[in-house]
């Protein structure tokens, strides 16, 4: 079982990839916008990366509150 202090540090590198995560999805999808026409392929990845981001928002706040009670 992890100290308080082991899970603070745990949450904070696990935020930190997800924040990177996010970044780059939020990169693809801006590249994706500044198309003029998507194909049918691009404008369901847009779909996939819009959902991934809201789920790894999600979990940053998730975490966020977990280290803030704890």
């Amino acid at each position: 079982m992890l100290t308080p202090r082991e899970q603070v540090v745990t949450s904070h590198e696990e935020l930190q990839r997800l924040a990177q995560e996010h970044s780059q999805y939020s990169q693809r999808l801006e590249s994706l916008t500044e198309k003029r026409y998507l194909t049918d392929e691009e404008r369901m990845e847009q779909v996939r990366l819009k959902k991934l981001k809201l789920r790894l928002k999600d979990q940053m706040q998730s975490l966020e509150h977990h280290r803030q009670s704890a």
